[in-house]
Parts: structure tokens; sequence; C-alpha cells
């Protein structure tokens, strides 16, 4: 089975890569986050990913282009519900991309993270898949949270501290501050 892996970091890459490796799968990567902020930010996970790629003889599609103002356009003034709208900018990508290719399946590493709304992630690449007539790959990629943290420590992968958008930047320093005030 062919299957394009949808990766948002190098970090979250490891573990569902050798999941679907260790099943015979032949992943093919796909790197597309427009919601990354700051350029900085984005570039360090590219980076990541392009260095767990080469490590780990993955073909990886990249999309290059810095798209926050893609992302904004999509979430400002819905900022309540933004990591759905996230989530179905990055899988419709997956989907095309997974036709484009002619994988038999996509799937996303999203699915690896504890930070994620998991259900959500799943229902939306279901739809997708069922729209776009190509199998969705689920795995609670979750079950090797530690493992992956392991590995991509192990192999000095560029480790994020939040999930990337520019909302969620502000939430890690808002509970910096809080936690602060209250010493």
């Amino acid at each position: 089975m062919s299957i394009l892996l949808h990766i948002c970091c190098g970090p979250c890459a490891t573990y569902p890569l050798e999941v679907l490796k260790g099943e015979g799968a032949k992943v093919h990567g796909f790197f597309y986050n427009p919601n990354i902020h700051p350029y900085r930010e984005f570039t360090k996970r590219l980076e990541a990913v392009e260095q767990l790629a080469a490590r780990e003889n993955l073909h990886v599609d990249y999309h290059r282009g810095y798209g926050l103002r893609e992302y904004l356009r999509q979430v400002v003034f819905n900022e309540d519900s933004r990591c759905g709208l996230c989530y179905d900018m990055r899988l419709r990508e997956a989907v095309e991309q997974a036709k484009k290719i002619g994988a038999d399946a996509f799937t996303t590493t999203l699915l690896y993270s504890r930070y994620q709304n998991h259900e959500l992630i799943r229902q939306k690449a279901e739809q997708l898949a069922e729209e776009h007539k190509i199998a969705f790959y689920y795995h609670d990629f979750r079950e090797g949270w530690q493992q992956g943290i392991d590995m991509s420590k192990e192999m000095g992968l560029y480790r994020q501290s939040y999930c990337g958008c520019i909302y969620s930047e502000q939430e890690r320093y808002d509970k910096r501050f809080k936690k602060k005030k209250k010493s």
C-alpha cells in the first residue's frame, strides 16, 4: 500500500513513519503547513523535516511557500473554530497531493499529537476521503507519544513548543504569564 503522510513537523513524523514502514507501507511525505508563524519557525520546521527525510530516505514533496496570509484569511474572526479550519486547509491539500501522486491512501502526523483535536481530525479526513474517493488511513499514533519524543531527540531534530499558529504561540506565552502572576 502506498500512503501519503502529511507531515506537520519532523518530531511528529518519527513515530508514524516507523509504524507505517513497519506495516510494509510505501510512504511518501508531504509538507504543507500555512499555519506556522513566524517565518523563522516555519523554516526551522521545514529544515527538521528535510533532516528526517534525508536520514530515513523518505521522499517528501514540500510546499515551501510561507502561507501565513492564506491561513489568516481563513481564521481571522473565526478564532474559536480555527483548528478545524486549519485541519481543513492542510488535509484538503494532502488529499489532493495523494490523488496527484497516485497514492492508495493518505494520513497525517496530526494524529500523533496529544494536543490536537484527534476526533475532529479523523472526522474531517474521513469526509475528505469520501469526497475525493481515496482511502483515509486511520491510526491513533498518540500511543507512541513518548517513543516519538525520544526518537526525535536522538536524531537531534528541532523540537517546537507550540502547534505553530500565531494563536497557539500567544496561548503558550499567556500560560507562562499567568503562572508568573500567580507566584
